[in-house]
């Protein structure tokens, strides 16, 4: 097999296995294994650009630039639907389709309606050709490159497919990434996404596709419009989709009766919580085509579908306090401290308030029993208060803070803003070890080393008060440090009962019984419910060690047994605290042990450590601390010998970290990585940035009014430029690192290089580099130039010529650089 064969060959195996997973839901290869394959096609295709081809399962990572979204009308109307909001309106919509028909012989389909944003995706010839969102139905914006970065989305095609059509659907984000993404952003003190839904649509805006390579993104579809299409029915038209290559949900089914419908619709409103995705709601559907065309359309929807949405998820319950937080940028935000309640599958214990403004208008108070919602949000929200005209004599309304909940300083309010603010930048806690863990974070200066409990420790001692002060500790300084950490309550009361939230029940009982670390309770505690489910769930996909786990089930299965009790207290995410002392000290703990009256009057788990008629020899006592410290939500910090050094290294390795990075960890408001990167590139160095003009900052790509006043504000301040002036003492890169080039000839323009040449090809790439040019590995409407060697692949002639792009021959190029 020659190179071209292998290549071909990887291609389609790579692109069978995404098939496998995606389409078929049966994975046929690791995760590891495809991208162990995927770099070595990856290599292969680096080496050979003369076999270069756009459709390449390489191809997704993304990477180039969208500074404008062309707008596209859309060939065929993408209409809205009619939404209905109960069966009485399902049974009416029936009537209108029933006699616009003039039968009642009508079948349905019922597919589940997905919350995310609509696309349309063209395919010629078996190959994805423009991608456009919904926009206003008629016209949207052109996401192709994007929507190529989705691995869910087949480029190329199999099967019978027509020569031309659309395919529509929606682009979700499933819960876990999204989940996930907010975890990352909560670690670096950024506010977190508000809903997988916005984030999902504000994804396919991005201008850099790369950056949406990194999302986990997924795309669902199910809606084909063409012409001769090679089926009769909507149903048949899902298989075909499926069968083509397309992720077409399996949650749909054909319907006779509106009573089938009505019983689709009771099935997945109680079992929606089990699906990955947002879902709100069920899309009914005439399943005939001739049907359909038959009914027709209104001005702004088909008269033979609708949509009934889900009623959103309420409950009432008991608000017991109001607190507050205070953010890394100084924002307030009210949170509502509940008192415990089931709301879609989970336990909910806080809610968001929002803001002054939305307190107000709710008027709601301490002590009120209210409706608790939960939509698309990251946190449910209180929509109302359940009676107020029957409130207790003794309420009062609640007065919003005015002085910050940390350091005492008075807030401010900025005008035409909802939110209060903290002013006290360098003194507030949580807003300076909130920009020292952004600081740190893995895609900054990725300090892994250094947690958000370590720095609120190393600050409490002050050994720090800023980022910059990380590159002056000692070793010495550090080791040693410990301080209780009290960010959370000790679990729910229910009945009497303290719970202990599953990852922490799963960490503290694997202590001897397999060791698992926190990282492999957490992973496991996402995948279950109950502490019993833990017997029956798949680790095979879970980033865990197997054998360890093993080794954890066999004990537990045990000490289970001898108990002679079965899911004692067996919560929803939770687990009592009893039950786990009944499992870990079977020997000394007897049933209820703690009293209600012990567990009310306790705010933290490890204050257990305190009771003094808890009589341990000292070997016990070293187990309980133990397990007690492991359950705790807030845990114990210390710094000992083996992270103290950890520590230091990490800090030190940081001073490898490349500009743009740095540029990102300053931690500038609103400069995220793809604008620092944008920053650092256009301005080479850190001093260009600080004495830049706001004329020259709004010039750069994704650098708006705000951005370019933060970055001004930010180096305005003298403590800033300090704090910079030590990272650069330190040794930080504050500079692009470039190599010294021979000419600016080429300076602004991009090269593409096929073929073969009388020298090595990255000997050419130097040379145009040298002299100020770039290189790029595929042809685009940003090339300059594509230099044509022997053996020149085909489809990236034929790319160039198709937008014109200039081909010029190795002579013609050493003339560019006067160098014949």
């Amino acid at each position: 097999m020659d190179t071209f064969q292998t290549i071909q060959a990887l291609r389609e195996e790579l692109n069978q296995h995404n098939y496998n997973y995606y389409v078929l839901d049966n994975a046929t290869i690791t995760d590891l294994e495809f991208d162990l394959k995927l770099k070595e096609l990856q290599v292969l295709e680096d080496k050979h650009p003369e076999y270069f081809d756009e459709d390449s399962p390489t191809q997704r990572v993304g990477g180039g630039i969208t500074k404008n979204f062309n707008t596209i009308a859309h060939e065929t109307r993408m209409y809205s639907l009619d939404n209905s909001y109960s069966k009485e309106e399902l049974l009416e919509w029936e009537k209108r389709v029933q006699k616009g028909l003039g039968t009642t012989d009508i079948q349905y389909t019922c597919e589940l309606k997905y919350d995310g944003a609509s696309i349309s995706i063209t395919y010629e010839d078996g190959k994805l050709t423009q991608a456009v969102t919904r926009g206003d139905g008629f016209q949207g914006d052109e996401v192709t490159t994007n929507i190529k970065t989705i691995r869910a989305v087949p480029i190329k095609l199999k099967g019978d497919y027509p020569p031309k059509f659309d395919i529509r659907g929606e682009i979700i984000l499933p819960l876990e990434g999204f989940a996930k993404m907010n975890r990352e952003l909560i670690e670096i003190g950024e506010t977190p996404y508000a809903n997988p839904r916005n984030t999902a649509s504000g994804s396919l805006k991005l201008q850099d596709s790369g950056e949406v390579a990194k999302r986990p993104l997924d795309c669902l579809l199910y809606s084909i419009i063409g012409n001769n299409l090679p089926f009769k029915t909507q149903f048949e038209g899902l298989e075909k989709a499926r069968q083509w290559g397309f992720k077409v949900p399996k949650q749909s089914a054909l319907a006779n009766s509106m009573e089938e419908v009505m019983a689709f619709i009771d099935h997945w409103d109680t079992h929606r919580h089990d699906m990955p995705y947002e879902t709100d709601g069920v899309v009914i559907k005439v399943n005939d085509l001739h049907q359909q065309e038959e009914l027709g359309y209104t001005a702004k929807s088909p008269r033979w579908a609708i949509a009934y949405k889900f009623k959103a998820e309420r409950v009432a319950t008991r608000l017991k306090s109001i607190t507050y937080q205070v953010g890394r940028t100084g924002a307030i935000t009210p949170v509502a401290n509940l008192e415990p309640v089931q709301l879609g599958g989970t336990t909910v214990k806080r809610a968001s308030l929002h803001n002054a403004d939305q307190i107000a208008k709710l008027d709601v108070r301490e002590g009120d029993e209210v409706f608790v919602e939960k939509g698309g949000e990251i946190i449910p929200k209180i929509i109302a208060v359940v009676d107020k005209d029957n409130r207790p004599k003794n309420s009062e309304p609640t007065i919003y803070i005015t002085r910050c909940p940390e350091c005492k300083t008075e807030l401010v309010r900025k005008e035409n803003e909802a939110q209060h603010y903290c002013p006290n930048f360098y003194g507030c806690p949580p807003q300076v070890t909130g920009r020292i863990a952004h600081f740190v974070s893995k895609k900054a200066m990725n300090i892994d080393s250094l947690g958000l409990g370590t720095i609120e420790l190393l600050y409490s001692k002050e050994k720090i008060h800023n980022y910059s002060d990380l590159y002056f500790l000692k070793y010495e300084e550090i080791v040693g440090l410990e301080k209780w950490l009290d960010n959370d309550e000790a679990g729910l009361d229910n009945d009497g009962e303290l719970q202990v939230r599953l990852d922490k029940a799963i960490y503290g009982l694997s202590k001897n019984w397999g060791n698992l670390t926190l990282t492999e309770a957490v992973e496991i505690g996402k995948k279950i419910k109950k502490i019993t489910d833990i017997f029956t769930i798949d680790t095979s996909e879970l980033e865990i060690d197997q054998k360890r786990f093993k080794i954890f089930i066999s004990k537990f299965q045990s000490a289970k047994l001898n108990l002679n009790i079965e899911g004692y207290k067996n919560f929803e995410n939770f687990v009592s605290l009893n039950y786990l002392l009944y499992l870990k000290f079977p020997n000394y703990f007897q049933d209820d042990f703690f009293s209600k009256d012990e567990l009310n009057n306790i705010k933290f788990i490890d204050n257990l450590l305190n009771f003094e008629r808890l009589k341990f020899d000292e070997k016990l006592y070293k187990k309980f601390e133990t397990f007690v410290i492991n359950i705790s939500d807030r845990n114990r910090v210390s710094i000992q010998d083996i992270s103290a050094k950890k520590i230091i290294e990490s800090i030190e390795l940081s001073k490898q970290i490349p500009f743009e990075k740095v540029l990102f960890a300053l931690g500038i408001n609103d400069v995220g990585e793809v604008s620092a990167r944008n920053i650092a590139a256009h301005f080479k160095n850190i001093e260009n940035i600080m004495t830049a003009s706001y004329e020259e900052l709004t010039n750069i790509r994704d650098v708006g009014k705000s951005v370019a006043t933060n970055i001004l504000t930010f180096f305005a301040n003298t403590k800033n430029v300090a704090s910079v002036n030590r990272l650069i003492q330190q040794g930080l890169k504050f500079k692009i690192e470039e190599k010294e080039l021979s000419s600016d000839k080429l300076n602004n323009l991009t090269f593409v290089i096929s073929g073969t040449f009388t020298i090595s090809r990255d000997e050419l790439k130097n040379k145009i580099e040298e002299n100020g040019g770039k290189v790029s590995g595929s042809p685009s409407k940003n090339t300059s130039y594509l230099i044509a060697g022997d053996n020149m692949g085909p489809a990236k002639r034929e790319k160039a010529e198709k937008d014109k792009i200039k081909i010029i021959t190795e002579n013609e190029f050493y003339k560019l650089i006067n160098e014949e």
